[in-house]
């Protein structure tokens, strides 16, 4: 499954610079707005050490690691769902991500112009949601005016879309975000297909000054961040874009010298995919041979065939069982035939739930 998450904020908050670094795209991050016009895309290998590791135990000629795409969008400004700056277009890159990063500027430095003329993140978070807020409304009152022609058919889906459609508009007619609005699998079902911009997971990346990443915690500017997600229990993280920016030109070696020298174990990218991949509730299971040592995202929860699907339909289709052993226990037994003779290679069937980690062999006929 494809993966893509949207870049968003206020223009010079770091986005563009923050998108080069975690893709090394090389897209444009000038001081001025409106650098980005068109939105860059840029596709991130998630970073998996079991791969290389089992790699080398089937000898396979290449390792495919799963991958993120990552959209940086042109930046917004107050006005933007009446067409103000790009904000069209804009809002209609946002409605094809799965997700939203909401970049927030959280340091100071009079070289660097900021739209509104002060460094207030909550602000600059306020202003953003308010414009989705604003679109999204509109799409529901177009929605409903046509809504009213359709129940007078007495459908009864129509009419149960007629309500959650109501249900959403009072909603944000009291400024509060789709995504806080308790809905049950049926009703998003039923809204599915508007891809309402409110209704999207959010995590907010506060981009710190690059002497504050060991201290970042108490900075004034990531508290008011954090305290302001904290409210609604949506993700924040902090990242320094101008640290990714370096470690962008530095070869691994090198990257990891200079993560140490700062006092780090790990690159803010490495921290995002994570986080990105716990607000999405996604997974890995990995698969091992001659060919190829592969990594593929599901669902978590998601049962052995509807993974065996993500590979090609028909291995879904004509899913038999599944040939499971856990990566730990692969690696602890050191070989597949050591892990056979231990009873630790399993047959699973239709109902098996899938465990991160998990190598597999699936077993079809179509």
């Amino acid at each position: 499954m494809g993966l893509s998450l949207g870049i968003v904020g206020l223009p010079n908050v770091g986005k563009s610079t923050l998108f080069n670094a975690i893709t090394k795209a090389g897209a444009k991050a000038n001081n001025f707005p409106f650098c980005t016009i068109d939105p860059n895309i840029g596709v991130v290998a998630v970073p998996d050490e079991r791969l290389e590791v089992l790699g080398k135990i089937n000898n396979s000629v290449k390792t495919v690691p799963a991958s993120i795409e990552f959209v940086d969008i042109a930046g917004l400004v107050k006005g933007a769902h009446k067409g103000e700056g790009l904000g069209n277009q804009f809002l209609a890159n946002i409605r094809e991500v799965e997700a939203i990063l909401h970049v927030v500027r959280c340091f100071e430095d009079d070289d660097i112009i900021h739209v509104d003329g002060s460094i207030d993140p909550v602000r600059d978070i306020e202003i953003i949601e308010l414009e989705l807020l604003f679109a999204d409304l509109a799409t529901i009152e177009k929605r409903l005016s046509g809504q009213s022609k359709k129940i007078k058919s007495g459908d009864k889906q129509e009419i149960a879309r007629m309500e959650v459609y109501e249900k959403i508009k009072k909603h944000l007619d009291d400024n509060k975000l789709i995504r806080y609005l308790e809905l049950t699998d049926k009703e998003k079902e039923l809204i599915k297909e508007l891809h309402f911009l409110t209704e999207k997971p959010v995590i907010y990346v506060a981009n710190i000054a690059e002497d504050s990443i060991l201290t970042y915690e108490s900075d004034p500017f990531f508290k008011r961040v954090k305290e302001y997600a904290e409210k609604s229990d949506d993700k924040v993280i902090a990242i320094s874009s101008k640290i990714e920016a370096e470690l962008a030109e530095l070869t691994d070696e090198e990257g990891k010298e200079y993560l140490l020298s700062l006092g780090l174990n790990e690159s803010g990218l490495k921290r995002l995919i994570r986080l990105s991949y716990q607000l999405l509730n996604l997974q890995t299971y990995l698969t091992s041979g001659p060919t190829e040592t592969r990594a593929w995202t599901i669902h978590t929860g998601s049962k052995a065939p509807a993974a065996a699907g993500v590979i090609h339909t028909d291995f879904e289709r004509g899913f038999i069982k599944a040939e499971i052993v856990s990566y730990n226990d692969l690696i602890a037994a050191g070989t597949y035939a050591k892990a056979k003779e231990k009873g630790l290679i399993r047959q699973e069937g239709k109902e098996y739930v899938m465990n991160d980690g998990d190598i597999v062999e699936f077993k079809f006929n179509v």
